[in-house]
């Protein structure tokens, strides 16, 4: 079947199915339509203005309702599972509060390109503009992460509005939300779901991959940037690199895409990020990016030719470029690979490029290799490099655990699910269920900091109640590490950056997860594996070494 995801922008309005049938219940046919479309489950909190669609939610079993603590942690499971399965994520919430906390999750979705769907609640049809408890113009309120935010008040334009809807946020992966009356969901209407729209793939211009390649002929110290989105791309992208003799830097978080024992493969650029690639990175005289708009400050190259491919339109961003081509990456390298054949890679150019490998790999298994109480960031990273599976799914919370883990992990094929633009603390464990959720038969971590644990702490119970195995390994060092350094570097007196945390291994207990206070790695070592064939979440709190990030040392 194909697929309703396509790189091809439009502005048309989706045409929705006239034929009408016998009439149903409002909340009957959102749900009908959302099915329709492959929906498989909602995430959301219960609110007196949703009660309708929660009622149809509990009388049907095609669609799974996720109730989780706070309306934040619900808008970052959709955005994370549409990150994860490029499907429509979607998520439901009471009026006026209830919004307001779908924001923050709804903001990541929107900075991060993910298709999610938000629904919530709204006063009656006849208090809509009047002094009614917790009325808000939900669709100003929203505006900022939503650029499709309709108000339903009719029980005939549901289909139509939903449709809308929906079409915006696959097509042009971004938030799209609706606020229907509490009293319409239970109102009836003869209106039919409409099918899901299905676009034909966009056929790359020739004149454009000529010219592209071209350019990749021309080069004598070629990069390739790579972003999350270029996953699919994995095989080709090698297969160039190898033709090419170009490094392969991967953009903020991206790790995970390309395996580490690739002898090109040189791991980040910018924070996080292999320390002696931006040098490296400056001297190429063609730059090949792809899936990403992401182009650190201070490291892009004066003079380089750049190329920029991207499935869709918006991934290919405002910074410079000389060929953008909105393009599938993974059928259009093929092309280009038949072109190089005659091409001979600058032999040393690779010479510098196996160096700048070399000589971090060497500096990375020194810092892994640091020992001691508290255990150190490296080392911790280090542990987790070494057993978590090769094709686990790894939810990284925002914070110093984030760029740790960014440096240190010397990635196989895991899946990495971060919140790159919006960098939520907080992330972690919302994109850890939703992970497993989505994934049931993958391993799936949670590298996570205490302040940033501490920011969903209430769903850890949310985790046990629908039995997800996560394992979350806490980086717990007493402070906002990442604020605090940053504060030093810049010559300021460090302020409410200390956290006074909770035992979190007895919380986690006390919310039904297996959990360890741990001191030291042989703990470390023993916790993981009396845990590792665990069907309930484990829980790992590590005392962590307050070791400044490298990124953030004072001069």
């Amino acid at each position: 079947m194909p697929s309703i995801l396509n790189a091809k922008e439009s502005s048309a309005t989706p045409k929705v199915n006239p034929r009408q049938r016998a009439p149903q219940p409002v909340a009957q046919l959102i749900l009908e339509q959302l099915k329709l479309w492959g929906v498989q489950r909602i995430y959301g909190v219960v609110g007196d203005t949703i009660f309708g669609l929660m009622d149809a939610l509990a009388k049907q079993n095609a669609i799974s309702f996720i109730a989780v603590k706070h309306e934040s942690v619900a808008a970052m499971m959709a955005s994370a599972e549409a990150k994860l399965t490029g499907k429509l994520g979607v998520c439901i919430a009471h009026m006026g509060p209830g919004l307001a906390n779908l924001i923050n999750g709804l903001g990541d979705a929107f900075l991060d390109k993910a298709p999610v769907l938000a629904i919530t609640g709204q006063a009656p049809l006849g208090k809509i503009g009047t002094a009614y408890k917790q009325y808000i113009n939900q669709q100003q309120m929203v505006h900022a992460v939503s650029p499709c935010s309709l108000l339903v008040v009719h029980p005939d334009a549901v289909v139509e509005s939903l449709t809308q809807a929906m079409h915006t946020s696959v097509l042009h992966r971004t938030v799209s939300h609706l606020s229907i009356p509490l009293d319409l969901f239970g109102m009836t209407t003869a209106m039919q779901p409409s099918e899901p729209l299905y676009l034909p793939a966009s056929v790359p211009n020739s004149s454009d991959l000529r010219e592209a390649l071209h350019l990749i002929l021309s080069a004598q110290k070629p990069m390739i940037l790579a972003g999350g989105g270029a996953r699919s791309a994995r095989e080709s992208i090698q297969a160039l690199a190898d033709h090419w003799g170009c490094g392969i830097a991967m953009s903020y978080g991206a790790i995970g895409i390309i395996d580490d024992t690739h002898p090109l493969l040189l791991n980040g650029l910018g924070e996080g990020g292999n320390p002696y690639l931006a040098a490296l990175f400056r001297k190429a005289d063609v730059v090949l990016v792809l899936e990403t708009s992401w182009w650190p400050e201070g490291m892009v190259p004066g003079t380089a030719k750049v190329i920029r491919v991207a499935k869709h339109q918006a991934d290919l961003g405002t910074a410079p470029a000389d060929i953008r081509l909105a393009q599938d990456t993974a059928s259009i390298i093929p092309q280009w690979i038949e072109g190089l054949k005659s091409y001979k890679p600058s032999s040393d150019w690779i010479y510098e490029v196996q160096q700048c490998k070399l000589k971090w790999a060497a500096q990375n298994e020194n810092e892994k290799g640091q020992s001691g109480s508290p255990l150190s960031p490296s080392s911790i990273i280090g542990f987790m490099e070494r057993y978590i599976a090769e094709d686990a799914v790894i939810a990284l919370d925002e914070g110093d655990c984030t760029l740790w883990f960014m440096r240190n992990f010397r990635a196989k094929h895991q899946h990495i699910l971060y919140s790159e633009w919006w960098r939520t603390m907080g992330f972690g464990l919302p994109a850890a269920m939703a992970g497993q959720l989505c994934m049931p038969q993958k391993q799936v971590v949670c590298v996570t900091g205490d302040g940033g644990l501490g920011m969903v702490l209430a769903d850890l119970t949310t985790a046990a109640r629908y039995g997800l195995p996560v394992t979350v390994i806490v980086l717990n060092n007493g402070t906002l590490q990442m604020e605090r350094d940053k504060m030093i570097m810049k010559g300021l007196k460090p302020e409410g950056t200390e956290l006074t945390n909770p035992d979190f291994a007895k919380i986690a207990e006390a919310c039904g997860w297996i959990a360890y206070r741990i001191e030291n790695g042989e703990q470390l070592e023993k916790a993981w594996n009396q845990s590792r064939t665990s069907n309930n979440p484990v829980l790992l709190d590590v005392l962590t070494a307050p070791i400044p990030h490298p990124d953030f040392k004072s001069n």
